[in-house]
Parts: structure tokens; C-alpha cells; sequence
């Protein structure tokens, strides 16, 4: 049986150990009718590193006498284009550079001169000795090799370099996280050493009979690619083409293929079956769209399936912990990327937004500077490209984006309570909270949460000068309960129908012995509203409760739980109604 290739991107390996592969060799043919220098952006942890190994064994001169061990059950091996094995590649993978600012720029350099060296010893039977007399084997600066390099290529009639750079921005985008925009810009900005090696590249291609006669660049967002090279005049720009929507990624079908294999070697619990699986990791790891032409197509994130699905099959259960720790630690490091306005100021309401209607509307911005990241159009775009939001439409022009799935709510969460933090807002024990919230699952303790967290709000004075509307005290109420554990949140824009604010639904595959199952409705009134108006919401949220417990998810999904049905309604930070049906 094939085993999972969970935490490998080293394709030859994946190959030839017979790991299970999904097939992504047809892309190389719609690659190579695009122009030659090309730049993709995918979210952390998506496959691109596998994608580029794929690229590097399928163009490689060194990996000629292997194509039909690596690529002849792929599509590709049944398709095979012109170029095949007739480059001399050079691969690049910068999450290899420390992000340590005292020692960034003599790791790049080390690096890249590494890669070189290496290089030109593995082609050097192309290159001719004549190398060396040229490019000096000593050298420490990556620009003069790079341009020596170049050079030498430029005027011979060796094999042209097919130029792959994985994960270009990701010490970058460390040091702007860790260290701020001065000390990112002076690396990026004027002679800094970064620009310096991206104009050589640059110059690599433009010229007649240039070096480097294609190029393929990854990375996680757009920002070092608009510094380092003054826009996108570098290469295209294929991130939101419609037909590169799936090239990272696994679509449904290929998961279900996948899971069918397994199921056909015996490796799943009999009563398995995989609409079931399927069923389990679509909430958590799916529905990633990136162009506004592909709608209908979404996407898995392939490294949280392969965790899932490599889990699964060792301890015949799904895993206790259903997001995987590391991609836990990348969301950490984009969210301190994404400042947080210590005065909790329009980008951190944009987080609120989202998290309380569901979406929200954008122009995704294809190129923006670092100091240009916090505009709020930019902002949200920042949040697309990091796997944050998704596109699920376009309203007029504009793209819709919202939360793809449940393991990216829980770091808008996260982020949302830092943010009040930060802002010295608002401050909740959550420690407290969570166990609160374990008697409202367990024993129907569902008032002493509400009012728990009531008196938070009226307790903590900075807080109430900010609200202003049912929004904001949904905001609050769902960042907090989606850090506890127990109940998964279905907002009101995730119901089929859109009844009432929220469906708290049991989390019984890890917690069985859950009692309660929940939905809540929030109303708002302003400070000076009248009884008359305090009751007519009180009965328009019980009308939308009693619809909502009726809907088809909430009875297949409360299990044997007890459902309560519970209305809030807060008059200002004032909890003025909190009764069960």
C-alpha cells in the first residue's frame, strides 16, 4: 500500500519510495503556453514546494535517464511537451535563509552562493571548465556570482537555466513581522542586498540569448515581489488565473480518489465510508477559491488533509487535534505580519466584521509596498493571499470574500482577542470562560456564560464606549466561544437558511459526553430604547429560533444532545433579556 507523503515535498523520494502522488503533471503543459517568468501565490503549506520539486525532475538535464521512473504513470509521462530534460536548473528555497536580523544577509549570501556552487558542479560537464575562470568559486556576494554566472551562460551554447524560487518572501516577511518596516526596508529599498540579487535575476532574462530562458517564483503574498523589483515587471502573475485555480491544492475529487484508495485496501474501518470522511474534513479544510472565474471550484488545503487523512489511517479515529500544529505555528507568524492597530482601528473591525457577518467586499490589490499594507483594501487582500479569506462571489465588480473553513476561524478568533488586547479593550479570563462554557455542555449552565460575559462588558469601561450595534457584541461573544472548546460556531451566514445568530453545534467526535447543544440569537437595542421595542425583538428572536431548530443540519448534527434555544438581547453593553423557549 502506498503510504501518505505527509511532510514530504521532495518529489524523486515520493516517487520512487511509492508514496501516493496527486497527480499535477498536467499543469506543465498550460505553464508552458504562458509567458516564460511566472509568479504564484498560495497560502503556507499548500504544496508549492512539492509543485517546484515536480518542476525541477520534470525540466532537468540531470534527471533525463529517470523520466520514466518519475513521470511515466503521470500524465505528463503520457503527454510529454518539447522541453523535458532540457534545462539546466536552478532552484532556490529561501525559507532556508535565518530571518535572524544580525544574521540575514550573510545567511542569503552563504545560501544562494551555496546553491550556485552546487550548481555549477552538478552541470559543470555542460558549463565546461571555463567556468570557473570566470565565476569565482570563492566568492561571497550572490550578485557579482549570480551576474558572472549570467554572463558566462549568455555567451555559450550550453544548455539555457530554468530559474525556480520557492518561498522568495519568507525570511522577508519574518523580519517585517519581527523586527517592523525601518529594518525591512533597509534590506529591501534602495542597495539593499535582497534588491541587488533580484535585479541580476531580472537582468538574467532580458537580454537575447538570456541566461535564464524561464522562471517560476513562489511565495505567500506580493509584497517583497512589489519592493524588491518596483511592481510586478519581473514576470506574470498567475495567482488568479481561473485555470491555475486548482494547480495547488487538492480539488474534492482527488481527495475522494484518494480516500477510495485507501478504502480499497482495506486500510479504513469498515463502516467508513468515504462520503463520511469526506464529510468530516470539508468544514476544516476546504472551500479556498482564488480567482473570481473558478467559483464553483474550491479547494482543499493539501497539507491539512494528508495530517487528517495520515492520522486517520494510523489510529482508525479522527486525530484529537483537528488542525495541525504546524500549520498552527504559520497562522502565528502571519498574524503578527498583520499589525494590529493598537487603538483597535479600522483593519481590526474589519476582522470583526467578517467574523460577525460572514464576509465582506474587496478589490483584491495584484501588487501593493509594505507601507501600503494596512490600507484597508490592501489589508483585506493581505488576508486573501494568506488563506484567510476566499473569494465565494463577486457583488458588482467586486470580490466577495469570506472564511474559508473553521481551522482559519479559529486564528481570526484568536487574532480578534489579541486585538482587543493589544487596544487595552477588552480582556476576558478565558480560563474562567472555558470552564463556564464546560458546564453549559455538560450540566445546560447555558445563563451563567451569558451573564458571565455581560458583566465583562459593563465592567470593562473601554469596551462600552465601543459598541454600537449587534455586530459588535456578536463580534465579541463569537471570538471568545470560538476559544473554547466543546462546541463548533455556525453563524447565522453559514445556516442553509439564515435563521437566527448562531448554532453551537456539539463537538462529539472529540467531546461524547456533551448534553447541550445551543443556538443563541443576539439583539440589539440602542441605550435609550423603549419596552415596546425591547419586546418586539424579544419575539422576532424567538420566531427566528423555532425556524432554526428545525433546520435539516441542526437535526443531523445536535446527535442525542438536549437543544436549547436561548435569546440575548442587550440594551447597549446591557444583557436586559437572557431567556431559554
Amino acid at each position: 500500500m502506498k503510504a501518505l507523503p505527509y511532510g514530504l515535498s521532495d518529489f524523486p523520494r515520493i516517487r520512487c519510495e511509492d508514496y501516493y502522488y496527486v497527480d499535477k503533471t498536467r499543469f506543465i503543459e498550460m505553464l508552458e503556453r504562458q509567458p516564460p517568468y511566472l509568479f504564484l501565490i498560495r497560502p503556507r503549506r499548500f504544496g508549492k514546494s512539492l509543485f517546484l520539486a515536480m518542476l525541477e525532475a520534470y525540466y532537468s538535464i540531470d534527471y533525463a535517464g529517470r523520466f520514466e521512473e518519475l513521470f511515466g504513470e503521470l500524465y505528463i509521462g503520457q503527454h510529454p511537451t518539447k522541453r523535458h530534460n532540457s534545462y539546466m536548473v536552478l532552484r532556490f528555497n529561501f525559507s532556508e535563509v535565518s530571518s535572524k536580523l544580525e544574521f540575514v544577509e550573510r545567511s542569503f549570501c552563504e545560501y544562494c552562493c551555496m546553491v550556485m556552487k552546487n550548481f555549477i558542479l552538478k552541470y559543470e560537464h555542460l558549463l565546461g571548465s571555463g567556468i570557473w575562470e570566470v565565476v569565482n568559486p570563492d566568492e561571497t556576494n550572490p550578485e557579482q556570482m549570480l551576474a558572472a554566472l549570467k554572463e558566462y551562460v549568455s555567451r555559450t551554447d550550453c544548455p539555457r537555466i530554468y530559474l525556480l524560487i520557492d518561498e522568495y518572501d519568507n525570511f522577508t516577511n519574518t523580519i517585517l513581522s519581527s523586527y517592523g518596516q525601518e529594518r525591512y526596508q533597509e534590506k529591501t529599498h534602495g542597495e539593499g542586498f535582497i534588491r541587488g540579487f533580484f535585479n541580476n535575476i531580472k537582468a538574467s532574462t532580458s537580454n537575447a540569448g538570456a541566461a535564464v530562458e524561464r522562471l517560476f517564483i513562489t511565495g505567500v503574498s506580493p509584497i517583497t515581489m512589489d519592493d524588491v523589483t518596483s511592481g510586478f515587471n519581473i514576470g506574470t502573475n498567475i495567482s488568479m488565473l481561473p485555470q491555475f485555480n486548482d494547480i495547488i491544492g487538492f480539488s474534492e475529487d482527488e481527495v475522494r480518489k484518494m480516500i477510495t484508495y485507501y478504502k480499497d485496501e482495506n486500510a479504513l474501518p469498515e463502516d467508513v465510508t468515504v462520503d463520511r470522511l469526506v464529510e468530516l474534513m470539508k468544514p476544516w479544510y476546504d472551500n479556498y477559491c482564488f480567482s473570481e472565474d473558478s467559483l464553483e471550484e474550491r479547494m482543499f488545503n493539501s497539507d491539512m488533509t494528508l495530517y487528517f487523512l495520515n492520522s486517520y489511517l494510523q489510529l482508525k479515529k479522527v486525530p484529537k487535534m483537528m488542525v495541525d500544529n504546524n500549520i498552527r505555528t504559520d497562522y502565528n507568524k502571519l498574524r503578527h505580519l498583520v499589525q494590529i492597530d493598537k487603538t483597535f482601528g479600522v483593519n481590526a473591525s474589519v476582522i470583526q466584521r467578517i467574523i460577525a457577518e460572514g464576509s465582506i467586499t474587496a478589490q483584491i490589490s495584484t501588487s501593493f509596498p509594505a507601507e501600503k499594507m494596512t490600507d484597508t483594501e490592501n489589508f483585506k487582500s493581505l488576508l486573501f493571499y494568506f488563506g484567510m479569506l476566499s473569494i465565494q462571489g463577486t457583488d458588482f465588480g467586486s470580490a466577495i470574500l469570506g472564511i474559508p473553513n473553521l481551522t482559519v476561524r479559529e486564528q481570526l478568533y484568536t487574532y480578534l482577542v489579541e486585538a482587543y488586547r493589544e487596544a487595552k479593550m477588552f480582556d476576558l479570563d478565558l480560563s474562567s470562560f472555558s470552564r463556564l462554557v464546560k458546564g453549559m455542555a455538560l450540566r445546560g449552565e447555558w445563563e451563567t456564560v451569558f451573564r458571565f460575559f455581560a458583566r465583562e462588558l459593563e465592567r470593562q469601561s473601554a469596551i462600552r464606549e465601543f459598541i454600537d450595534g449587534e455586530a459588535h457584541i456578536k463580534g465579541f461573544l463569537l471570538a471568545y466561544l470560538g476559544l473554547t472548546q466543546g462546541y463548533i460556531l455556525f453563524p447565522e451566514h453559514e445556516s442553509s437558511k439564515g435563521y437566527a445568530d448562531f448554532y453551537m453545534m456539539p463537538d462529539l467526535l472529540h467531546q461524547p459526553e456533551i448534553a447541550y447543544s445551543y443556538i443563541v440569537e443576539v439583539k440589539y437595542a440602542k441605550r435609550d430604547a423603549s419596552e415596546v421595542e425591547i419586546a418586539a425583538l424579544k419575539k422576532e428572536a424567538a420566531e427566528q429560533l423555532v425556524r432554526y431548530a428545525a433546520d435539516e443540519k441542526v437535526l443531523r448534527t445536535k446527535g442525542g444532545t438536549k437543544l436549547e434555544l436561548i435569546t440575548l438581547v442587550f440594551k447597549g453593553w446591557e444583557l436586559v433579556i437572557a431567556e431559554k423557549l
